[in-house]
């Protein structure tokens, strides 16, 4: 494939997002396997071009007002398997490979972990529930 049907392929991406008022779409990052939610972020048209160009997760910091490759520091990359648009066009989905299955920060699978618990009233991280 020539660089000029892989740009003009990846201009008609780029059309078909709507993007908000600061040049962001959220994104939604699924796990392939066991299909997980693991985060949501966001992406710029620069965070999605380099996501296809790795075939790995990148995605924009607004708190640092930069690109992030996702594993950059920790090596827990988001190996792309696929992205899907919703009906809207204002939403991404990335189907991932997780690597080594942690996505948060903070060392969990996901960044999904605390569950609201009603007779508390509180949130509760997902291992001391299940316990």
């Amino acid at each position: 494939m020539s660089d000029t049907t892989t740009n003009l392929q990846h201009q008609t991406l780029l059309k078909s997002v709507t993007w908000n008022d600061q040049g962001l779409v959220p994104v939604i990052t699924q796990e392939v396997g066991s299909k997980d939610i693991l985060m949501m972020a966001w992406m710029n048209q620069d965070a999605l071009l380099a996501t296809l160009r790795l075939g790995e997760a990148v995605y924009w910091t607004r708190s640092r007002q930069k690109l992030w490759h996702k594993g950059e520091e920790s090596g827990h990359t988001q190996t792309v398997k696929e992205i899907r648009l919703d009906c809207d066009g204002d939403t991404l989905l990335l189907l991932v490979e997780q690597k080594d299955g942690i996505a948060c920060h903070t060392g969990a699978h996901s960044c999904f972990f605390r569950v609201w618990d009603s007779k508390s009233e509180s949130w509760v991280d997902e291992a001391d529930a299940q316990k």
